[in-house]
């Protein structure tokens, strides 16, 4: 299992796990790191580098993933992580695939009704990852603020009483598999092999990054909250 630590130089570890590049930028931290240790790089942006080294192991390893030490840190840094995670998904990793996909659809022969599929489906998966990252932003996120300042907005915490636990199966993760598994089982007719295989790999990264920033948002930010609101209604009583 690959772990980076403070003392390596990030532009190393990058070379070697090209994914993480999308992690690092969220941070604020862009490419030409030169020969700077994760320890320098982190006090030169005024970074906690034992948060971003923690994230940065849990995005590596998909059987590594330290709940403890995450539960360390401040409600208001997973969030801050979290709503920048959504950003580059809205920003960069959907327009993207839709870009690819786009591309892919109008250099292969017309009348392919597998690729009529594909974008169907991933109309389906856009929409849905939307919706979810507005309601982050208009919802969840500044519910969670609230309760920061020790001041839940009972509207709120109705709304989301449900969301607890992370579900069964999540629909995003589902929408998203069934969109690679569409590509790699169920193409049929002319269609160029190169484009396709963009497609997929934007597809299949998008995918990990998902995974990983549902772990958070489920298994860690979801008990924080009920933490919380547990500590604001123990206040008022």
């Amino acid at each position: 299992m690959a772990i980076v630590y403070a003392n390596m130089r990030l532009s190393e570890v990058v070379e070697e796990h090209p994914s993480l590049i999308r992690v690092v930028n969220r941070f604020g931290i862009r490419l030409g790191l030169g020969d700077k240790s994760v320890r320098t790089l982190c006090e030169e942006h005024a970074l906690d580098t034992d948060f971003l080294l923690t994230i940065l192991n849990t995005y590596l390893n998909e059987e590594y993933f330290p709940e403890k030490k995450l539960q360390t840190f401040h409600v208001s840094q997973l969030i801050g992580y979290l709503t920048k995670t959504n950003q580059d998904y809205l920003r960069n990793q959907l327009p993207n695939i839709e870009r690819h996909l786009g591309y892919f659809i109008q250099h292969s022969p017309q009348g392919n009704q597998s690729l009529a599929l594909l974008g169907r489906f991933f109309a389906s998966f856009k929409a849905e990852l939307t919706a979810r990252i507005r309601e982050d932003e208009e919802r969840r996120f500044p519910y969670c603020r609230q309760l920061i300042k020790g001041n839940p907005l009972p509207e709120l915490s109705r709304s989301l009483q449900q969301q607890t636990n992370q579900p069964t199966d999540d629909s995003i993760e589902a929408l998203l598999a069934d969109l690679k598994s569409i590509m790699v089982k169920h193409l049929t007719g002319a269609f160029n092999d190169n484009l396709c295989c963009a497609v997929l790999l934007a597809i299949c990264s998008l995918e990990k990054d998902i995974k990983q920033h549902n772990r958070i948002r489920y298994r860690i930010l979801q008990p924080m909250i009920l933490s919380m609101e547990q500590s604001c209604a123990e206040t008022r009583r």
